[in-house]
Order: C-alpha cells, then sequence, then structure tokens
C-alpha cells in the first residue's frame, strides 16, 4: 500500500543535465581589488596577448560621467534614442549590437556561448573565480564575500605582502601563487594553464541507430573483425575517450542492456543529428567523437590524429569528406558549444548536421588516407568491403 511516507516525490520537470556555467560562461575570471582603470589594463595586456589563440570576451561597466549617467539613456546620435529596440552597425572591421533591453541570465549567457574565456571586471559584476589585486587604493576588507574562488594573488607596485584577513579568509591562501602586478608573463602563463584546465573532457559517440534501410539489416551488427562493428567502433573509442556510448534507437537499446553503455535517441527522426544532440544534451561539460558505425576501414591511427589536432577554441574539429569539399559530419569533434548552434539551426529549419558545420566556425583537416572515410550502405558494398579487408 502506498502511504504518505513511502510515496515517490512528484516531479514536475524532466531533470535534464546542465552545462558548468558561471555568471557569463564557462570559463571566466574576475578582477578586482584596485581601481577599474588599472583593471582594463591588465585585462586588455592579457587580451593583446592571448587573442591569437583564444576568443576573449571583456565585460565592463560604462564609466561614463555621472551627469550622462543621470541621464540613463542612449547617445542621441544612435536610433536607440528614438526607440529603435536594437541597433546593428557594420563597422567594417567588426560588428556591433546595441539592445534597448536588458538581458536576463539565461540571454546573457547564451551570448557569451562562444568566447573561450571571459574576463571580468570585478568591482563590478561577479565571475565563478577571481584574481585579487592587493591594492590600497581599493582595499578588499569588505568584499570578502566576493572572494568566493580565487586563483591568483597580485601585488600592487610597493606593496609586498598579502594582508592578513586575505589569508585568513582564504582557506587555500598557502596554494594560491602571488605575483607583482608587473610580472605581466606569469600572469599571462597562468591564465593560459587556468583555461587548459577548463577545456572540456572528451567522450566518445557510435552512432549506430539509424534504420539501415538499404542495408536491409542493421548495419551495426554486421561483422568486420570478428565482432559486430558497433562493438568495434566503441572499442576503438574507449581506448582514446573518458567515456563511450553506443547511440541507438529504442529497439537497439533492449539488445545492447548489459552488453555495452548506450544512449537512446531523445531527439527522434532526425538522423545521426538526433544521435548527437541526444549525446550532448547527455552531459553538456564534454565534447563528443562522434563516429558511424558504417566505417568499416577506420582506423585508431586517424582517431588519434583528429584528436591530437582538436581545437576545443572552435564549435567542432572535423575532416574534410572524401571529395575534400565540405565537413564530414561523421567522423567529428564537437565541443559543448555546438549544442546550441545545432538546436540553432534546427529552429530555422535544418536538420543537417553539415549544414551547421559549414556554417560555423570549426577547425577542418585533411583525412590522412580518404579512403578511411568510405562507408558502407548496401548488401553489395558489405561484401566488397569484406572482400577488400580479407585481401589486406
Amino acid at each position: 500500500m502506498t502511504t504518505l511516507a513511502n510515496k515517490p516525490a512528484h516531479q514536475k520537470h524532466v531533470a535534464l543535465s546542465r552545462p558548468a556555467l558561471g555568471h557569463f560562461g564557462r570559463t571566466e575570471l574576475a578582477i578586482l581589488g584596485t581601481p577599474c582603470g588599472n583593471i582594463k589594463k591588465l585585462a586588455f595586456a592579457l587580451t593583446e596577448k592571448l587573442a591569437k589563440n583564444l576568443k576573449i570576451a571583456y565585460v565592463d561597466a560604462d564609466h561614463k560621467s555621472a551627469d550622462a549617467a543621470a541621464s540613463n539613456g542612449p547617445d542621441i546620435n544612435t536610433a536607440l534614442a528614438y526607440g529603435s529596440f536594437l541597433e546593428y552597425t557594420d563597422k567594417i572591421t567588426f560588428q556591433r549590437l546595441d539592445y534597448r533591453t536588458n538581458w536576463n541570465e539565461y540571454q546573457q549567457k547564451a551570448f557569451f556561448q562562444a568566447t573561450d574565456l571571459i574576463l571580468v571586471n570585478g568591482n563590478h559584476f561577479p565571475a565563478q573565480a577571481q584574481i585579487i589585486v592587493i591594492d590600497p587604493a581599493k582595499p578588499l576588507d569588505k568584499k570578502l564575500d566576493k572572494l568566493t574562488n580565487v586563483q591568483l594573488i597580485l601585488l600592487q607596485t610597493g606593496v609586498t605582502e598579502v594582508p592578513e584577513f586575505i589569508q585568513t579568509h582564504l582557506a587555500s591562501a598557502a596554494s594560491v601563487p602571488v605575483y607583482a602586478i608587473s610580472e605581466t608573463e606569469k600572469i599571462t602563463d597562468f591564465v593560459v594553464s587556468f583555461y587548459q584546465q577548463h577545456v572540456p573532457p572528451l567522450n566518445g559517440l557510435v552512432l549506430a541507430g539509424g534504420k539501415s534501410t538499404r542495408m536491409q539489416s542493421d548495419k551495426g551488427l554486421l561483422q568486420y573483425y570478428d565482432q559486430d562493428q558497433r562493438t568495434h567502433v566503441h572499442q576503438l573509442l574507449s581506448a582514446v575517450c573518458v567515456e563511450a556510448f553506443v547511440s541507438c534507437n529504442a529497439t537497439q537499446a533492449a539488445d545492447l542492456e548489459g552488453k555495452l553503455p548506450y544512449l537512446e535517441d531523445r531527439f527522434l527522426n532526425f538522423g545521426p543529428k538526433g544521435g548527437i544532440l541526444t549525446a550532448l544534451q547527455h552531459n553538456p561539460n564534454a565534447a563528443w567523437l562522434a563516429v558511424a558505425c558504417d566505417l568499416p576501414f577506420l582506423s585508431k591511427e586517424t582517431l588519434a590524429y583528429l584528436i591530437q589536432h582538436r581545437d576545443p577554441t572552435k564549435m567542432a574539429t572535423a575532416f574534410y569528406d572524401s571529395d575534400d569539399t565540405f565537413p564530414e559530419p561523421l567522423l567529428t569533434i564537437w565541443e559543448p558549444r555546438a549544442f546550441a548552434v545545432l538546436l540553432q539551426f534546427l529552429s530555422l529549419g535544418y536538420s543537417c548536421p553539415r549544414k551547421a558545420l559549414i556554417n560555423s566556425d570549426v577547425k577542418l583537416l585533411t583525412i590522412p588516407d580518404a579512403g578511411e572515410l568510405r562507408n558502407v550502405n548496401d548488401p553489395q558494398a558489405y561484401k566488397e568491403a569484406i572482400t577488400e579487408l580479407q585481401q589486406n
């Protein structure tokens, strides 16, 4: 009998894994403890050194005059001053968007999804991690509540030690590095290391959930190497990824139970894109190396080559197809930021993952052996592939 004591708790919404984001994005550092001019100077110096390899965002408040701030309105020379909701300006070397409305926290995070590192003026805004400056001009004794995850301590010119109240507040103060604010190279190296520690881990995904209409049988169950192909590809991915799963439909899931880790498609009737979206939803904090199960000539060396050349600052890392013309989406590393991009293309009526790769910031590679992209989709091609593999 079910009683109030043992009745299962009602869950109103579907439980979803959420990306590990801060106030603005995935990897952010607030700089605080010194006047705003010094923060901007340090942020710009770091950006100048790192912008060649990382897409960096800078978050600050508008330090305009008190009179201008009191007017609480846009510049009279803008469309916003005349009631426009949004103003887009092509500045030739960059593009600018001005909004009249305030962003809520969800819109804000979506806007920063394409960035690799966000530097924040911590005097005005919070961030998930902090760099603090010990500066008598801006003491931190009344801002200890903002120091939630201090990663680096900088000493302003003339300051020689960290105040005792900071050491007391920071339980891990002994392990936090301390540099002079003038040691730009050391600070830059630290920020690079901080970014690298936040590069998402790599998971593997065997794309095996298709209907195999042309083959007339499940392509994942075909054997090329004394075991079914989905098991073979899963083993290849398990050797180079943190975790590996088989993407499957509901019928296949019953057969996979207890044999291989699997992810049953939640995005139905979208082909391989449905499997990729399901994986990104399952773990939005990992990158996913997606491999089609109908590539029997794919080698572990080529997988290693793809991983070696992975660029986590891009939306994805992919090979050109066998014609060396378009990206091959079914042998691709999809970074976490790809989830929002793929959903955006879906909202615009495009279900093809190749379309998203063509029109996004991706790293494209030429595969060492284009023959490894040869897929097997029908019984005749299967017989030919078996004969060729046996001969080789």
